[in-house]
């Protein structure tokens, strides 16, 4: 008998609770990494039919048994808002790419050949262009051929009204001399900006296109510790993101 008291089991019986939760982090971390491949798919096949009809297979598959214990933090309308995103970006993507081909064209022009430098990530086009060229040294009104660049550049924002102008001003790390018109960097980069924006508007551009933004010696493209580094960091930025009409 001593035996058989040894072999029972007087442990308490495990909670049922307890031993389901593992169910919910386990249906969480599912719906999170389908939710990821379907992104995944959908940006190398953008069929939001294919898309869908995956998406709801395998909601209805996990809506079974397990659903009444485990319920995902993501449910199939929010995936979908997700899926959206990503296709909308796609295109965003692939209509600036052709932009930017459009805008290495624009380097080519007469006057600007080996003058505009252009840049392309993330959907963002960067046009610089130098501020030596554009001001004359400590100054903030456009020099003659400044307005020529800015004008040759018009007739390219004219042509793709799609896309939004963040004008960005940025000087070297050297601070005006005593007795000059301005206090310090950030005055003359946001003037610089500004007067690019004014003849812009002039021109015929939108102004709810334009934005102006100054930056002084913020975001040197080289160390500056040469004068023609600092030269280089001496630039106007034209920052081209498209606008995407019906959101806000």
């Amino acid at each position: 008998m001593a035996d058989d008291n040894e072999n029972l089991d007087y442990s308490e019986p495990e909670d049922e609770s307890d031993s389901v939760e593992w169910l919910m982090t386990f249906s969480d971390l599912t719906m999170l990494m389908l939710v990821f491949f379907i992104m995944l798919y959908a940006m190398s096949t953008p069929d939001p039919t294919r898309i869908n009809s995956t998406l709801q297979a395998v909601v209805t598959a996990l809506g079974g048994k397990e659903s009444q214990i485990a319920t995902s933090t993501i449910s199939r309308d929010e995936a979908s808002v997700i899926l959206d995103q990503v296709m909308l970006n796609k295109q965003i993507l692939a209509a600036q790419q052709k932009v930017f081909s459009d805008v290495k064209m624009l380097q080519t022009k007469k006057g600007l050949e080996g003058m505009i430098g252009a840049y392309f990530e993330d959907g963002i086009i960067t046009i610089r262009a130098p501020g030596d060229v554009l001001f004359a040294r400590g100054d903030v009104a456009l020099t003659e051929k400044g307005r020529e660049i800015i004008t040759e550049m018009k007739d390219f924002f004219i042509q793709h009204p799609d896309q939004t102008i963040n004008i960005r001003g940025f000087t070297d790390d050297m601070l005006p001399g005593a007795g000059a018109r301005f206090r310090d960097n950030w005055e003359i980069s946001s003037m610089r900006a500004v007067n690019v924006l004014r003849v812009l508007m002039q021109m015929g551009i939108e102004p709810k296109r334009l934005t102006a933004t100054g930056l002084a010696d913020l975001s040197p493209l080289f160390p500056n510790t040469s004068e023609e580094y600092r030269a280089q960091n001496r630039r106007v930025e034209f920052v081209l993101e498209k606008r995407v009409y019906g959101k806000s």
